[in-house]
This record gives structure tokens, sequence and C-alpha cells, in this order.
């Protein structure tokens, strides 16, 4: 049995990419889609962690300078810049067929070990720190978030290959406190682009590594690339309508009747 890899992607409408990353583990986990690796972009967006304030971790006046789009997922963590300078991977399983006693520990212990592996295939010396960063020559080049949601085990994250650092910089805030900490003195430092450290590494590479060693680490016999279900896209439409494309989603992560409005919706879809 192969894999299922979707290449999907709105790079120009971060809304739609989150309302369909978030469609892909309702889908899976009432049983309309398969296990599905997903790898896509964003042209320009900072991807904030749920739990986050926009405010305090994004420089929202210099993004809108820059035309860089805030988009709130439905994971934790911390923020994230996207452009097509990243590759982001996501892997949406059936809580119920995969049997493991521990969900968290199987993710933080066995699914990370497919991006690792990924990045060792193409020759990087890539390990796990802080439970969920990965880390290439002491700098970070991944970092990864997950939940155990809608009876689906999901796992994704966003890996710097050739993405603007300077840009990162500027609209991605620090607390003075994680500075002194990690002893450093600008986002910049704490993170790098695999090209820069493997010239000639392309987001196409990485993409292939990262099919590949999914599909091992989970036990499939290769990979099968295919497109979305219209129950995915109805399911993503959904998302993007009743919360995605809503300010108060985005920014402020206020509960708001229309949401409920989405749950219902997405009920609907399942049970057909």
């Amino acid at each position: 049995m192969q894999l299922r890899v979707l290449l999907y992607e709105t790079p120009d409408d971060p809304y739609m990419n989150l309302a369909f990353e978030e469609a892909l583990p309702r889908a899976r986990g009432c049983g309309i889609s398969p296990d599905t690796l997903r790898l896509w972009r964003n042209r320009r967006a900072v991807v904030i962690g749920y739990f986050q304030r926009a405010e305090e971790e994004v420089n929202l006046a210099e993004a809108e300078r820059q035309g860089v789009k805030v988009v709130r997922r439905f994971t934790g963590g911390g923020a994230a810049y996207h452009d097509l300078g990243n590759i982001n991977y996501a892997i949406s399983l059936s809580l119920g067929e995969r049997k493991v006693s521990n969900p968290v520990d199987f993710i933080f212990t066995e699914l990370i070990r497919a991006p690792v592996e990924a990045l060792r295939s193409l020759g990087f010396e890539a390990s796990v720190q802080n439970v969920n960063d990965i880390i290439v020559d002491n700098r970070k080049v991944s970092g990864t978030a997950a939940t155990v949601s809608w009876g689906s085990i999901f796992f994704h994250g966003a890996m710097l290959v050739s993405a603007d650092l300077s840009a990162l910089a500027s609209v991605l805030k620090v607390p003075l406190k994680k500075l002194i900490d990690k002893g450093v003195s600008s986002v910049k430092y704490r993170v790098t682009n695999l090209a820069a450290l493997r010239p000639g590494t392309t987001v196409n590479d990485v993409a292939s590594a990262l099919a590949s060693s999914f599909a091992k680490v989970l036990g499939y016999d290769g990979v099968k690339y295919d497109l979305p279900t219209s129950e995915e896209l109805e399911m993503a439409e959904i998302l993007y309508t009743y919360k995605y494309s809503d300010r108060s989603w985005n920014m402020d992560r206020a509960p708001h009747r229309q949401f409920r409005r989405a749950e219902e919706e997405l009920m609907r879809v399942c049970r057909r």
C-alpha cells in the first residue's frame, strides 16, 4: 500500500491554505479520507499558533507594509514565517486505526523521525531539540506542532529551504527573555536555510525526501500523488467561510457564533 500525498496549495491565499490544513484531519477522522501527507507553500505569510496573540508575535505594521498576511492555525506552538522558500508538511492519520497507547509520544518520537530522516537522506546532520524543533548545525530549520482531534492524529511543520530570512526577522517579534535565554540578538541568528548549509538544495528536493521518509516511517510501500476530493474541498470551503477568513479568528482567537455554524456544516459533510 502506498501513502497518499497531496501537493494542493493556494499560495496567494494563506487563509484557504490553513482552512484546507484543518479539513484534512477532520476528513481523516470521519473516514472520508485515507492517511494523507500534504506538502504545500504560502507566498508571504506569518502563521501564528492557536494560543498566541498576534500583536505580541508579529510586527503588524511591518507585515502590512510588506504585504505579509497573518493567519492563525488550529495547533499550538510558535509563529512561523512562510514564503515560497519554505516547504510545509502535514500528516493526517486515523487515531483508531493506529491504535497507539500514547498519541503524543507517538507524534514526537515516531512521526518527527520522518522530517529528520528526510534531511539525513539529503546529507544533513539533523536532530530534534526542545521536543519539537529540528536542528542542523545548531540552527533551527523546522518547527513542528500537532494535535489529536476529531478522531485523527495530526502533525505538521514548516521547513526553511531558501526563505527570505531578512523578511522573517523584520516581521516576527522575539521576546527579550527568549533572546537572553538563547544568547542571541535576532531571530535571524537562531534559524537558517537548508540551502545556506548545502548550496543547491531546493524545495523540490526536500519535498520529495519528505514524501519518501513519511512513507517509510509509517510502513508504506512508496507514495501515490493524488488530488483533493470534493468532500475535502467542501470542508475547506466551510472552514474558510466561517473561520479562517474572519479577522476575529486570525487576530483575536475570539469565540464567534459562526464558528459553531462551521461545526454543524462539517458534521453534515461527515455524515453523508
